[in-house]
Protein backbone atom coordinates (compact mmCIF):
# COMPACT_ATOMS: atom_id res chain seq x y z
CA UNK A 1 0.00 0.00 0.00
CA UNK A 2 2.86 2.34 0.81
CA UNK A 3 4.44 1.68 -2.58
CA UNK A 4 1.11 2.27 -4.31
CA UNK A 5 0.57 5.62 -2.52
CA UNK A 6 4.10 6.66 -3.45
CA UNK A 7 3.48 5.91 -7.17
CA UNK A 8 0.20 7.89 -7.12
CA UNK A 9 1.90 10.93 -5.55
CA UNK A 10 4.70 10.80 -8.14
CA UNK A 11 2.12 10.68 -10.97
CA UNK A 12 0.19 13.65 -9.57
CA UNK A 13 3.44 15.61 -9.23
CA UNK A 14 4.36 14.92 -12.87
CA UNK A 15 0.89 16.03 -14.07
CA UNK A 16 1.09 19.27 -12.09
CA UNK A 17 4.54 20.01 -13.56
CA UNK A 18 3.21 19.34 -17.10
CA UNK A 19 0.23 21.67 -16.58
CA UNK A 20 2.52 24.39 -15.19
CA UNK A 21 4.84 24.08 -18.18
CA UNK A 22 1.93 24.27 -20.68
CA UNK A 23 0.47 27.29 -18.86
CA UNK A 24 3.83 29.05 -18.86
CA UNK A 25 4.27 28.32 -22.59
CA UNK A 26 0.79 29.67 -23.43
CA UNK A 27 1.38 32.77 -21.33
CA UNK A 28 4.74 33.41 -22.96
CA UNK A 29 3.17 32.87 -26.39
CA UNK A 30 0.36 35.35 -25.68
CA UNK A 31 2.88 37.88 -24.40
CA UNK A 32 4.91 37.48 -27.57
CA UNK A 33 1.77 37.98 -29.68
CA UNK A 34 0.87 41.09 -27.68
CA UNK A 35 4.35 42.51 -28.11
CA UNK A 36 4.28 41.69 -31.82
CA UNK A 37 0.85 43.29 -32.25
CA UNK A 38 1.92 46.37 -30.30
CA UNK A 39 5.28 46.83 -32.00
CA UNK A 40 4.39 45.62 -35.49
CA UNK A 41 1.34 47.81 -36.23
CA UNK A 42 0.58 47.65 -39.97
CA UNK A 43 3.37 45.09 -40.42
CA UNK A 44 1.59 42.69 -38.07
CA UNK A 45 -1.71 43.19 -39.92
CA UNK A 46 -0.02 42.59 -43.26
CA UNK A 47 1.57 39.40 -41.91
CA UNK A 48 -1.85 37.81 -41.51
CA UNK A 49 -2.58 35.22 -44.23
CA UNK A 50 -5.99 36.53 -45.39
CA UNK A 51 -4.98 40.20 -46.01
CA UNK A 52 -4.74 41.17 -49.74
CA UNK A 53 -1.40 42.53 -50.92
CA UNK A 54 -2.49 44.73 -53.88
CA UNK A 55 -4.99 47.58 -54.17
CA UNK A 56 -8.06 46.40 -56.15
CA UNK A 57 -8.61 48.46 -59.33
CA UNK A 58 -12.03 49.70 -58.26
CA UNK A 59 -10.63 50.92 -54.91
CA UNK A 60 -7.80 52.74 -56.68
CA UNK A 61 -10.30 54.46 -58.97
CA UNK A 62 -12.44 55.53 -56.02
CA UNK A 63 -9.34 56.90 -54.30
CA UNK A 64 -8.02 58.93 -57.25
CA UNK A 65 -11.10 59.77 -59.35
CA UNK A 66 -14.46 61.54 -59.06
CA UNK A 67 -17.18 59.77 -61.05
CA UNK A 68 -19.70 62.04 -62.81
CA UNK A 69 -22.81 59.88 -62.97
CA UNK A 70 -26.07 60.88 -64.63
CA UNK A 71 -27.70 61.93 -61.35
CA UNK A 72 -24.81 63.23 -59.24
CA UNK A 73 -21.03 62.87 -58.81
CA UNK A 74 -19.72 60.16 -56.51
CA UNK A 75 -16.49 59.55 -54.56
CA UNK A 76 -15.93 63.28 -54.27
CA UNK A 77 -14.14 63.13 -50.93
CA UNK A 78 -10.36 63.16 -50.59
CA UNK A 79 -9.37 60.57 -47.99
CA UNK A 80 -6.45 61.90 -45.92
CA UNK A 81 -6.49 59.32 -43.11
CA UNK A 82 -3.18 57.44 -43.25
CA UNK A 83 -4.69 54.08 -42.30
CA UNK A 84 -7.68 54.21 -44.64
CA UNK A 85 -6.18 51.63 -47.02
CA UNK A 86 -3.97 49.74 -44.56
CA UNK A 87 -5.88 46.51 -45.15
CA UNK A 88 -4.67 46.44 -48.77
CA UNK A 89 -1.10 47.42 -47.96
CA UNK A 90 -1.31 51.08 -49.05
CA UNK A 91 0.24 53.80 -46.90
CA UNK A 92 -2.01 56.83 -47.45
CA UNK A 93 -0.13 59.17 -45.12
CA UNK A 94 1.28 62.48 -46.37
CA UNK A 95 5.01 62.37 -47.00
CA UNK A 96 6.97 65.48 -47.89
CA UNK A 97 9.49 63.65 -50.08
CA UNK A 98 6.71 62.04 -52.13
CA UNK A 99 4.95 65.38 -52.52
CA UNK A 100 8.20 67.01 -53.63
CA UNK A 101 8.80 64.34 -56.25
CA UNK A 102 5.23 64.18 -57.58
CA UNK A 103 4.19 67.85 -57.57
CA UNK A 104 4.78 69.86 -60.73
CA UNK A 105 3.41 72.89 -62.56
CA UNK A 106 2.92 72.91 -66.34
CA UNK A 107 2.07 76.16 -68.11
CA UNK A 108 -0.52 75.53 -70.82
CA UNK A 109 -1.51 78.91 -72.23
CA UNK A 110 -0.70 82.62 -72.14
CA UNK A 111 -3.07 85.16 -73.64
CA UNK A 112 -1.80 87.55 -76.29
CA UNK A 113 -2.18 90.58 -74.03
CA UNK A 114 -0.39 88.83 -71.14
CA UNK A 115 -3.37 89.19 -68.80
CA UNK A 116 -4.50 85.54 -68.63
CA UNK A 117 -2.58 82.37 -67.86
CA UNK A 118 -3.67 78.74 -67.69
CA UNK A 119 -1.48 76.12 -66.05
CA UNK A 120 -1.77 72.66 -64.51
CA UNK A 121 -0.95 71.85 -60.89
CA UNK A 122 -0.34 68.11 -60.62
CA UNK A 123 0.04 66.08 -57.44
CA UNK A 124 -1.57 68.59 -55.10
CA UNK A 125 -4.39 68.43 -52.57
CA UNK A 126 -7.65 70.37 -53.19
CA UNK A 127 -7.11 72.33 -49.98
CA UNK A 128 -3.79 73.69 -51.25
CA UNK A 129 -5.26 74.56 -54.65
CA UNK A 130 -8.05 76.46 -52.93
CA UNK A 131 -5.51 78.19 -50.68
CA UNK A 132 -3.75 79.59 -53.74
CA UNK A 133 -7.06 80.80 -55.14
CA UNK A 134 -8.03 82.59 -51.92
CA UNK A 135 -4.59 84.17 -51.53
CA UNK A 136 -4.68 85.47 -55.11
CA UNK A 137 -8.07 87.08 -54.59
CA UNK A 138 -7.63 88.48 -51.08
CA UNK A 139 -4.01 88.67 -49.93
CA UNK A 140 -1.68 89.63 -52.80
CA UNK A 141 -1.23 93.43 -52.43
CA UNK A 142 -1.70 96.06 -55.16
CA UNK A 143 -1.96 99.84 -55.40
CA UNK A 144 -5.40 101.47 -55.68
CA UNK A 145 -6.87 104.94 -55.23
CA UNK A 146 -8.04 105.38 -51.65
CA UNK A 147 -8.51 109.14 -51.13
CA UNK A 148 -9.99 111.61 -53.63
CA UNK A 149 -9.88 115.39 -53.07
CA UNK A 150 -12.44 117.02 -55.36
CA UNK A 151 -11.98 120.72 -56.09
CA UNK A 152 -14.73 120.98 -58.69
CA UNK A 153 -17.24 118.51 -60.09
CA UNK A 154 -20.07 119.83 -62.22
CA UNK A 155 -20.64 116.55 -64.08
CA UNK A 156 -23.73 114.38 -63.68
CA UNK A 157 -21.80 111.86 -61.56
CA UNK A 158 -21.95 112.38 -57.80
CA UNK A 159 -18.70 112.87 -55.90
CA UNK A 160 -18.89 109.53 -54.05
CA UNK A 161 -19.69 107.59 -57.24
CA UNK A 162 -16.82 109.30 -59.04
CA UNK A 163 -14.44 108.39 -56.21
CA UNK A 164 -15.66 104.78 -56.31
CA UNK A 165 -15.07 104.54 -60.07
CA UNK A 166 -11.56 105.92 -59.69
CA UNK A 167 -10.75 103.38 -56.98
CA UNK A 168 -11.64 100.45 -59.24
CA UNK A 169 -9.23 101.42 -62.05
CA UNK A 170 -6.16 99.11 -61.96
CA UNK A 171 -2.88 101.02 -61.65
CA UNK A 172 0.06 99.70 -63.67
CA UNK A 173 2.75 99.76 -61.01
CA UNK A 174 4.61 97.14 -59.00
CA UNK A 175 3.24 97.28 -55.41
CA UNK A 176 6.43 95.66 -54.09
CA UNK A 177 8.17 99.04 -54.55
CA UNK A 178 5.90 100.68 -51.96
CA UNK A 179 5.26 100.41 -48.25
CA UNK A 180 1.92 100.14 -46.47
CA UNK A 181 0.62 103.59 -45.53
CA UNK A 182 -1.28 102.47 -42.40
CA UNK A 183 -1.39 105.52 -40.11
CA UNK A 184 1.71 107.19 -41.55
CA UNK A 185 1.57 110.51 -43.37
CA UNK A 186 1.47 110.25 -47.19
CA UNK A 187 5.05 110.26 -48.46
CA UNK A 188 7.01 109.25 -51.55
CA UNK A 189 7.40 105.67 -50.25
CA UNK A 190 3.75 104.82 -49.61
CA UNK A 191 1.57 107.05 -51.81
CA UNK A 192 1.04 107.81 -55.50
CA UNK A 193 -0.72 111.07 -56.40
CA UNK A 194 -2.72 111.59 -59.60
CA UNK A 195 -4.33 114.73 -60.91
CA UNK A 196 -7.43 114.98 -63.10
CA UNK A 197 -8.54 118.28 -64.61
CA UNK A 198 -10.85 118.01 -67.63
CA UNK A 199 -13.32 120.60 -68.92
CA UNK A 200 -15.78 120.49 -71.79
CA UNK A 201 -15.86 123.76 -73.75
CA UNK A 202 -18.99 125.87 -73.66
CA UNK A 203 -20.95 126.78 -76.77
CA UNK A 204 -20.60 130.43 -77.70
CA UNK A 205 -23.65 132.64 -78.20
CA UNK A 206 -23.17 132.48 -81.97
CA UNK A 207 -23.11 128.66 -81.89
CA UNK A 208 -26.27 128.62 -79.78
CA UNK A 209 -28.12 130.61 -82.47
CA UNK A 210 -26.92 128.47 -85.34
CA UNK A 211 -28.96 125.73 -86.81
CA UNK A 212 -28.25 122.08 -86.16
CA UNK A 213 -27.08 121.64 -89.73
CA UNK A 214 -24.35 124.26 -89.38
CA UNK A 215 -23.25 122.72 -86.08
CA UNK A 216 -22.83 119.37 -87.80
CA UNK A 217 -20.81 121.01 -90.57
CA UNK A 218 -18.37 122.50 -88.05
CA UNK A 219 -18.23 119.13 -86.24
CA UNK A 220 -18.32 120.64 -82.77
CA UNK A 221 -18.27 117.73 -80.27
CA UNK A 222 -21.21 118.16 -77.90
CA UNK A 223 -19.66 115.97 -75.18
CA UNK A 224 -16.28 114.57 -74.19
CA UNK A 225 -15.38 111.30 -72.50
CA UNK A 226 -13.02 111.33 -69.53
CA UNK A 227 -10.76 108.27 -69.60
CA UNK A 228 -8.17 106.76 -67.28
CA UNK A 229 -5.33 108.13 -69.41
CA UNK A 230 -6.45 111.65 -68.41
CA UNK A 231 -5.16 110.94 -64.89
CA UNK A 232 -1.67 112.46 -64.67
CA UNK A 233 0.97 111.24 -62.25
CA UNK A 234 2.35 113.89 -59.87
CA UNK A 235 5.80 112.60 -58.80
CA UNK A 236 6.32 115.60 -56.51
CA UNK A 237 3.15 114.94 -54.58
CA UNK A 238 -0.03 116.90 -54.09
CA UNK A 239 -0.52 120.35 -55.62
CA UNK A 240 -3.57 121.17 -53.48
CA UNK A 241 -2.68 123.40 -50.54
CA UNK A 242 -4.10 122.93 -47.08
CA UNK A 243 -6.16 125.82 -45.76
CA UNK A 244 -4.27 127.76 -43.09
CA UNK A 245 -5.81 127.54 -39.64
CA UNK A 246 -4.53 131.04 -38.82
CA UNK A 247 -5.53 133.72 -41.27
CA UNK A 248 -2.84 136.07 -39.86
CA UNK A 249 -0.04 133.53 -40.38
CA UNK A 250 3.18 134.62 -42.06
CA UNK A 251 2.61 134.62 -45.82
CA UNK A 252 6.31 133.99 -46.53
CA UNK A 253 6.18 130.49 -44.97
CA UNK A 254 5.86 127.56 -47.33
CA UNK A 255 2.28 126.35 -47.69
CA UNK A 256 1.61 122.70 -46.86
CA UNK A 257 -0.05 120.27 -49.22
CA UNK A 258 -1.94 117.05 -48.60
CA UNK A 259 1.27 115.00 -48.92
CA UNK A 260 4.66 115.11 -47.21
CA UNK A 261 7.05 114.26 -50.04
CA UNK A 262 10.69 115.02 -49.27
CA UNK A 263 11.77 114.43 -52.86
CA UNK A 264 10.31 113.73 -56.26
CA UNK A 265 9.41 110.09 -56.85
CA UNK A 266 11.02 110.04 -60.31
CA UNK A 267 14.36 110.88 -58.67
CA UNK A 268 14.32 107.65 -56.67
CA UNK A 269 16.29 104.77 -58.23
CA UNK A 270 13.36 102.32 -58.19
CA UNK A 271 11.13 104.74 -60.13
CA UNK A 272 13.72 106.17 -62.50
CA UNK A 273 13.08 103.71 -65.32
CA UNK A 274 9.32 103.28 -65.00
CA UNK A 275 6.32 105.42 -65.71
CA UNK A 276 3.56 105.14 -63.17
CA UNK A 277 0.08 105.29 -64.64
CA UNK A 278 -2.30 103.22 -66.72
CA UNK A 279 -1.06 101.09 -69.60
CA UNK A 280 -3.04 99.82 -72.55
CA UNK A 281 -5.81 98.69 -72.64
CA UNK A 282 -6.51 99.93 -69.09
CA UNK A 283 -5.96 103.56 -70.08
CA UNK A 284 -9.14 103.46 -72.19
CA UNK A 285 -11.47 102.88 -69.20
CA UNK A 286 -14.28 105.44 -69.10
CA UNK A 287 -14.57 107.59 -65.99
CA UNK A 288 -17.27 110.10 -66.90
CA UNK A 289 -19.00 111.95 -69.75
CA UNK A 290 -18.92 115.74 -69.71
CA UNK A 291 -21.36 118.05 -71.46
CA UNK A 292 -20.71 121.64 -72.54
CA UNK A 293 -19.46 123.72 -69.61
CA UNK A 294 -19.02 120.76 -67.24
CA UNK A 295 -15.71 120.27 -65.44
CA UNK A 296 -13.92 117.83 -63.14
CA UNK A 297 -10.89 118.87 -61.10
CA UNK A 298 -9.51 116.55 -58.43
CA UNK A 299 -6.51 114.82 -56.92
CA UNK A 300 -6.40 111.13 -56.06
CA UNK A 301 -4.04 109.32 -53.69
CA UNK A 302 -3.28 105.64 -54.29
CA UNK A 303 -1.97 103.46 -51.46
CA UNK A 304 -1.04 99.81 -50.98
CA UNK A 305 -3.66 97.32 -49.78
CA UNK A 306 -5.09 93.81 -50.11
CA UNK A 307 -8.33 92.45 -51.51
CA UNK A 308 -9.75 91.29 -48.18
CA UNK A 309 -9.92 94.96 -47.15
CA UNK A 310 -11.66 96.09 -50.36
CA UNK A 311 -12.15 94.50 -53.78
CA UNK A 312 -10.36 97.41 -55.49
CA UNK A 313 -7.05 96.01 -54.17
CA UNK A 314 -7.67 92.53 -55.59
CA UNK A 315 -5.04 91.88 -58.31
CA UNK A 316 -7.17 89.39 -60.27
CA UNK A 317 -10.42 89.72 -62.12
CA UNK A 318 -10.89 86.08 -61.18
CA UNK A 319 -8.80 83.07 -60.18
CA UNK A 320 -10.39 79.64 -60.49
CA UNK A 321 -9.56 75.98 -60.92
CA UNK A 322 -11.18 72.73 -61.95
CA UNK A 323 -10.17 69.09 -61.83
CA UNK A 324 -8.79 67.57 -65.00
CA UNK A 325 -11.61 65.83 -66.91
CA UNK A 326 -11.12 62.21 -67.91
CA UNK A 327 -13.40 60.68 -70.54
CA UNK A 328 -13.19 56.90 -71.04
CA UNK A 329 -15.01 54.80 -73.62
CA UNK A 330 -15.92 51.54 -71.90
CA UNK A 331 -16.63 49.79 -75.20
CA UNK A 332 -16.22 50.34 -78.93
CA UNK A 333 -18.80 52.77 -80.35
CA UNK A 334 -19.09 52.43 -84.10
CA UNK A 335 -20.96 53.63 -87.20
CA UNK A 336 -24.26 55.39 -86.46
CA UNK A 337 -23.74 55.34 -82.70
CA UNK A 338 -20.39 57.08 -83.22
CA UNK A 339 -22.10 59.85 -85.19
CA UNK A 340 -24.75 60.16 -82.49
CA UNK A 341 -22.14 60.44 -79.74
CA UNK A 342 -20.26 63.16 -81.62
CA UNK A 343 -23.43 65.19 -82.09
CA UNK A 344 -24.36 64.80 -78.40
CA UNK A 345 -21.28 66.67 -77.11
CA UNK A 346 -21.65 70.48 -77.38
CA UNK A 347 -17.91 71.20 -76.93
CA UNK A 348 -16.54 68.65 -79.38
CA UNK A 349 -14.83 66.21 -77.04
CA UNK A 350 -15.40 63.22 -79.34
CA UNK A 351 -14.23 62.63 -82.88
CA UNK A 352 -14.64 59.88 -85.47
CA UNK A 353 -11.90 57.86 -87.11
CA UNK A 354 -12.16 55.52 -90.08
CA UNK A 355 -11.35 51.84 -89.64
CA UNK A 356 -11.24 48.98 -92.10
CA UNK A 357 -14.03 48.21 -94.58
CA UNK A 358 -15.53 51.71 -94.44
CA UNK A 359 -16.50 51.48 -90.82
CA UNK A 360 -16.15 54.26 -88.25
CA UNK A 361 -15.63 54.42 -84.52
CA UNK A 362 -15.59 57.08 -81.81
CA UNK A 363 -12.44 58.44 -80.20
CA UNK A 364 -11.85 60.87 -77.34
CA UNK A 365 -10.10 63.72 -79.12
CA UNK A 366 -10.28 66.64 -76.65
CA UNK A 367 -10.96 65.40 -73.10
CA UNK A 368 -9.62 68.62 -71.58
CA UNK A 369 -12.51 70.56 -73.12
CA UNK A 370 -15.12 68.46 -71.28
CA UNK A 371 -17.35 70.52 -68.98
CA UNK A 372 -19.15 67.50 -67.48
CA UNK A 373 -22.49 68.56 -68.92
CA UNK A 374 -23.29 64.80 -69.11
CA UNK A 375 -25.05 65.12 -72.46
CA UNK A 376 -23.04 62.17 -73.76
CA UNK A 377 -24.48 59.79 -71.13
CA UNK A 378 -28.07 60.98 -71.38
CA UNK A 379 -30.64 59.11 -73.42
CA UNK A 380 -30.81 55.80 -71.63
CA UNK A 381 -28.86 53.37 -69.53
CA UNK A 382 -26.99 52.07 -72.55
CA UNK A 383 -24.97 55.28 -72.84
CA UNK A 384 -24.00 55.18 -69.17
CA UNK A 385 -22.50 51.75 -69.76
CA UNK A 386 -20.57 52.98 -72.79
CA UNK A 387 -19.06 56.27 -71.58
CA UNK A 388 -17.46 57.04 -68.21
CA UNK A 389 -16.92 60.65 -67.12
CA UNK A 390 -14.37 61.23 -64.37
CA UNK A 391 -12.26 63.89 -62.71
CA UNK A 392 -8.67 63.40 -61.52
CA UNK A 393 -8.54 64.37 -57.85
CA UNK A 394 -4.93 65.58 -57.73
CA UNK A 395 -4.72 67.30 -61.13
CA UNK A 396 -6.05 70.88 -61.29
CA UNK A 397 -6.43 73.21 -64.27
CA UNK A 398 -5.77 76.65 -62.78
CA UNK A 399 -6.63 79.92 -64.54
CA UNK A 400 -5.53 83.41 -63.44
CA UNK A 401 -7.03 86.52 -65.03
CA UNK A 402 -5.02 89.54 -63.95
CA UNK A 403 -6.49 93.03 -63.74
CA UNK A 404 -3.27 94.39 -65.25
CA UNK A 405 -1.40 95.56 -62.16
CA UNK A 406 0.97 92.57 -62.30
CA UNK A 407 1.43 89.74 -64.83
CA UNK A 408 -0.33 86.49 -63.84
CA UNK A 409 2.93 84.55 -63.46
CA UNK A 410 4.19 87.14 -60.96
CA UNK A 411 0.90 86.98 -59.07
CA UNK A 412 1.24 83.21 -58.64
CA UNK A 413 4.82 83.42 -57.37
CA UNK A 414 3.73 86.09 -54.89
CA UNK A 415 0.90 83.81 -53.71
CA UNK A 416 3.44 81.02 -53.15
CA UNK A 417 5.59 83.37 -51.05
CA UNK A 418 2.60 84.41 -48.95
CA UNK A 419 1.62 80.78 -48.32
CA UNK A 420 5.22 80.00 -47.39
CA UNK A 421 5.28 82.85 -44.87
CA UNK A 422 2.03 81.57 -43.35
CA UNK A 423 3.55 78.10 -42.91
CA UNK A 424 6.70 79.53 -41.33
CA UNK A 425 4.59 81.56 -38.90
CA UNK A 426 2.63 78.47 -37.86
CA UNK A 427 5.83 76.46 -37.35
CA UNK A 428 7.40 79.23 -35.27
CA UNK A 429 4.28 79.51 -33.10
CA UNK A 430 4.17 75.75 -32.47
CA UNK A 431 7.90 75.37 -31.79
Amino acid sequence: MAKKDQRMSETETEEEETEAESMSESESGSEEQKQESKGGGIDFIMSLPDVPRNVPPHVELQRTRVFANIDAPTHTDSIQYSGAFASVGLDNSFRLDQFRNNFRVEVIRFSDDGMDMEFDMIGIDPALANAFRRILIAEVPTMAIEKVFIANNTSLIQDEVLAHRLGLIPISVDPRLFEYAESNAPNERNTIVFKLHVQCAKHSEEEKGQSKKKKDEKKVPPRITVKAKDLKWLPKGSEFYLESEDSNSNSTSKSKTYTSFTCSQDSLPEFSNIKIGFKEPLDDINIARLGPGQEIELEAQAVKGVGKTHAKWSPVATAWYRMLPEVVLLEEIEDEDAETLKEKCPVGVFDIEDIANGRKRSTVARPRACTLCRECIRGGEEWEKRVSLRRVKDHFIFTIESTGALPPEVLFTEAVKILESKCERVISELS
